[in-house]
Order: structure tokens, then C-alpha cells, then sequence
């Protein structure tokens, strides 16, 4: 049994990285990486490989940046050759990036089966670039993996058929608990890459929140008066580095924000796992946060993940700028939510996924 495994940009490889390594005891699967080159910057890629264990691309796609349109045209042209070339048996692909889509698409077309692993998750808001990968993926996808059981109503919803439909759950808590001894996050002695004893860690790069100057400015205030009762790290990603200078923000990231290049997998884990809170506008860290038991504001105005906000340490603040500091306020008063219990985020998701494949490939 053949299967395509699909990467093609960061929030990809922390999914992809436990698949690799539970593929190593079923001797029956030939495993065949496949990076599309979405993210194209060594900071954003190549670090990641190496911290998370995931071994050199078999195929790389080399596509590089773009328009929606021009990148996941990219992408179909050239996985069509691969799947044409490798003629494997399935193709999993992983979250909701502009190559998931592309190349479950392109696997779809050539009636090969897809696997889709996040299935199901819904912000429901379909301005969002994210929230199309989504659905369209589900639709013609040949088994869906999902987080939680509302995404499984979620599906059900949208006519797809429950046989389809596997609850194995979160295959992003597979890499963090993996990791959790690398970066020592229970030692007396913990270190964290700040030389503040307390501190809020900062990650904010979608567009609607960055490319929007008087959404990007409300934003930027609030963080700017947190910093003054907490110091923030801002592991800053290039987009909103560039916006920063464009709209001459850079007055409000003075002082007690201090910017950061972007972070390698581990080195962000440990940073954010010795954080007061967390502000993101990120989908992955509303769930790792929730089950480190770490408070999580997300600065969005919709998510789709919804289980971080009812059973996780979540809170959807907008992108008001007083509700930001409010929230924050409430938590440096001690005042915060704490997780409860989120079934099978359990570090093994990806044994639950690949004993659905083999019975899969086996029938």
C-alpha cells in the first residue's frame, strides 16, 4: 500500500510528523512525503523538519508564493505528475492550506482515495481562505479523520456519509506531548528565551487582522497597553513585519514588546509553555494551550475550533481593542478558565489513523 503524504506549510508538519513515525510499524505501507514548497522560507520550513523529526521530502514541489489561484494552480500542475509518476493508493493530506486542497483535488480527479486528517472543523465564516480548503476537502474526501465530535455533526450536516467519518482525535497533541521532554517542561530549573520571569507570548499573521490598518492599529494599541503591565514576546512572522513598516506602526512595538524572528517548533514550545497567556490569532495553538492548561486569547472574530472555547482554556476576544485588554486584565487578576476534558487528545492519534488505513487497504 502506497500512500502520498502531503506537506506544504508550517501548521502542515506538526500534523504530518507522528504519521511519518507510526507509519514505521506497519512494514506493509510504502510512505511517500510530498512537500508543495508553500512555505518556502528555511526559518518557516526547514527548522521545523529537523525539530519535529520528520525525514527529507521524497518530492518537493518547489512552488514558492503566490496568489490563491496561482499558488494552488501550481501545485495541481505539478502533483498531478507525481501522482501520474508514483500511482499510489491513497493521499492523505492534513488541515486547510491552499495545497491541501490542491492536491486532494487533483487525487480526486484521477480517482485516487484521499484521507483527510482535521476533518470537519468549521469557523464558519467563508471569507476566511481556510474555511473553503475546508470544505471542499471534506467533500471529496474518502475518509475524514476528525478532532471532536461536533466536527463529525458538522459533516453530517453537509451530506457526507458517517462511514466516512473517523473520530481519532488530535493529531496536533500527538506532536506536542512527543516533544514535551526536548524542551523540559517540568524541570525546577526552567529556562524560557526571555530574560522576564513573567511574560505573554504574541503570534499574529492572518490577514484579515494584519492587512486591514484600522483593524491592524485597534490591535496594536491593545497589545501595546498590555505590554505595559506584562511584557509580551512577539515571535514576529514576515507578513506582519512588513505590515508594521508599511503602515509606520512601529511606535507601538517599542518598549516591552520585544520581537523575535520566528521560532523553530521546539524553541516556540518552550517559550510559550512558560507564558502567563497567550494572545494568537493561530488554530493550532488555541489547542495546544488548552491542553498545557495555559490561557489563550484568540483575536479572531469566529474559530474553528470551538471545543478550545467550551472545554479548553480558549476566549474569542475580536479584534476590539478593549475587550483584548479586558480579558488580559482578568487573567493577570488570576482570573481564567481552565480545561476540562478533551477525549482522545491523547498523544495517539495517529495509531487510531493508521489502523483505519490498513483496514482500509486491507478490504
Amino acid at each position: 500500500m502506497k500512500i502520498i503524504n502531503v506537506v506544504g506549510a508550517r501548521p502542515n508538519f506538526m500534523k504530518i510528523a507522528p504519521i511519518m513515525r507510526a507509519t514505521r510499524a506497519y512494514p506493509e505501507i510504502t510512505p511517500v512525503l510530498v512537500h508543495t514548497g508553500q512555505h518556502y522560507d528555511g526559518n518557516m520550513s526547514n527548522a521545523f523538519f529537523k525539530d519535529l523529526e520528520i525525514p527529507e521530502p521524497d518530492i518537493h514541489l518547489e512552488v514558492g508564493s503566490g496568489t490563491h489561484a496561482v499558488q494552488t494552480a501550481r501545485v495541481m500542475e505539478r502533483f498531478e505528475r507525481v501522482l501520474l509518476e508514483e500511482k499510489p493508493d491513497l493521499v492523505l493530506v492534513v488541515g486547510d492550506v491552499n495545497s491541501t486542497l490542491a492536491c486532494a483535488l487533483v487525487a480526486g480527479k484521477l480517482h485516487i482515495k484521499v484521507a483527510h486528517i482535521e476533518a470537519g472543523l468549521r469557523s464558519f465564516d467563508r471569507s476566511m481562505p481556510e474555511e473553503i480548503n475546508r470544505v471542499l476537502t471534506d467533500q471529496i474526501s474518502d475518509l475524514l479523520f476528525t478532532t471532536c465530535e461536533e466536527a463529525k455533526i458538522n459533516l453530517c450536516n453537509e451530506g457526507i456519509s458517517e462511514e466516512k467519518i473517523h473520530f481519532v482525535g488530535n493529531i496536533m497533541i500527538d506532536t506536542l506531548f512527543y516533544n514535551l521532554n526536548k524542551v523540559n517542561l517540568y524541570t525546577a530549573n526552567r529556562k524560557p528565551n526571555t530574560e522576564h520571569e513573567e511574560y505573554a507570548v504574541l503570534t499574529l499573521h492572518r490577514p484579515s487582522n494584519v492587512d486591514n490598518k484600522e483593524t491592524f492599529e485597534k490591535i496594536s494599541k491593545a497589545l501595546n497597553k498590555i505590554s505595559g503591565y506584562l511584557p509580551i514576546v512577539f515571535p514576529i512572522h514576515p507578513r506582519t513585519k512588513k505590515q508594521i513598516k508599511q503602515f509606520g506602526f512601529e511606535k507601538y512595538y517599542n518598549g516591552n514588546i520585544k520581537l523575535l524572528e520566528p521560532l523553530g517548533y521546539l524553541e516556540f514550545l518552550k517559550l510559550y509553555s512558560n507564558a502567563k497567556f497567550v494572545l494568537t490569532d493561530s488554530g493550532g495553538i488555541q489547542e495546544e494551550t488548552s491542553v498545557l492548561d495555559i490561557p489563550c486569547l484568540t483575536i479572531r472574530e469566529n474559530t474553528e475550533r470551538p471545543i478550545t472555547i467550551k472545554q479548553g482554556t480558549n476566549v474569542l476576544v475580536g479584534t476590539d481593542g478593549e475587550e483584548i485588554v479586558e480579558e488580559a486584565q482578568r487573567i493577570l487578576r488570576g482570573v481564567y478558565k481552565r480545561k476540562k476534558d478533551l477525549k482522545f487528545w491523547d498523544g495517539k492519534a495517529a495509531d487510531r489513523i493508521m489502523r483505519v488505513l490498513t483496514d482500509n487497504g486491507r478490504a
